[in-house]
């Protein structure tokens, strides 16, 4: 087995059951460190004792890459593989087996962990059809939010992965809905993306008349297809506990219908968000849903089974989560936005 896919899927194994970050970060460093490297280069380090002094290359890793060299799956590798043949989820898996895509994830570009390039491959190796790469905007300073700059930097290397054949990789954006409720990018590089998602990710304790405010200014902006975890709530996870903002849903949830703006299924297990009583909320106004992972790495790409089961246990019927719609139609509910 090649030695750094063997370290990467580690990783996304580890990624998937939300392992410790560090854990995550060794094999994904070790997979860079000899990354480049050829099987005899890595055969003659091996043997003459300079692959376990390398930088990044620690003793677990160094046993997986010496493992590989041999020839065999290594062992670490097989006991992932088997205790994550289980799903994550219970239920929701006939809904899951519809979705074609996910239309909000991050790179290391922003706060995520990883390239584009490894979130593009795990996607792929999902089977998903389309992903949507939607970096944070700039007014995030704490995840590195991307300036006009930066992200027209991004769409280039877009459209540099969309020349191969398969995963198509859209264009996109999680950008903040601001105080004021408008979106913290500029019309210019909105007029080039594929997809928008539109969050609020600061001052969530607001009262409910400033929030409700916030929120319907940002779907009302014309560049808006999905709202991103509407409550912002954290049931569980290092990051403790937060509760949900205080909004008026009733009227959130009729603006979204009447604007075209799809309502994200966070599936993120800390998120769960939105609760089970809004999404009733947002299927009796007529809303359109997505269900996306939110991945901050390759591994939480599968994340999916979450959103799916709690869109499945709330009676969300497949036509009205866009991510079951094919690409082209996917497409072209969003340029119609």
């Amino acid at each position: 087995m090649d030695a750094v896919d063997a370290l990467n899927e580690i990783a996304f194994w580890l990624e998937r059951e939300l392992a410790p970050t560090f854990k995550v970060q060794a094999f994904r460093r070790a997979a860079e460190t000899i990354n480049g490297i050829d099987r005899e280069g890595l055969l003659n380090r091996a043997q003459d004792g300079r692959l376990k002094k390398m930088k990044g290359i620690g003793s677990r890793s160094y046993e997986v890459i010496s493992q590989a060299l041999e020839g065999g799956v290594p062992d670490y590798l097989v006991n992932l593989r088997e205790r994550s043949s289980k799903p994550l989820a219970d239920g929701g898996s006939e809904l899951r087996a519809a979705l074609r895509g996910d239309l909000h994830c991050h790179s290391s570009w922003s706060d995520g962990g990883s390239p584009v390039e490894l979130m593009v491959d795990a996607a792929r190796s999902l089977g998903h059809e389309y992903l949507a790469m939607t970096d944070h905007s700039p007014n995030l300073k704490v995840a590195n939010g991307l300036s006009a700059g930066r992200l027209a930097q991004q769409l280039e290397l877009v459209e540099r992965i969309n020349d191969d054949d398969g995963l198509r990789l859209l264009k996109g954006i999680e950008v903040d809905i601001l105080e004021d409720g408008t979106l913290d990018q500029s019309p210019e590089m909105f007029a080039q993306l594929d997809i928008v998602v539109s969050s609020v990710h600061s001052k969530l304790r607001a009262d409910r008349s400033t929030m409700t405010k916030r929120m319907l200014g940002g779907i009302h902006d014309p560049h808006t297809n999905i709202l991103g975890h509407c409550t912002g709530r954290l049931v569980q996870g290092g990051r403790g506990q937060r509760p949900p903002s205080e909004f008026d849903a009733e009227r959130v949830f009729a603006a979204c219908a009447d604007h075209g703006v799809a309502v994200e299924i966070n599936s993120r297990p800390e998120r769960q968000d939105p609760p089970d009583e809004l999404i009733q909320l947002a299927l009796e106004a007529g809303c359109l849903f997505s269900i996306d992972s939110d991945a901050h790495a390759p591994g939480q790409l599968d994340f999916l089974q979450y959103g799916a089961q709690r869109a499945d246990q709330n009676g969300v019927p497949a036509e009205r989560i866009i991510t079951t719609w094919p690409m082209d139609q996917l497409l072209e509910w969003a340029s119609n936005k």
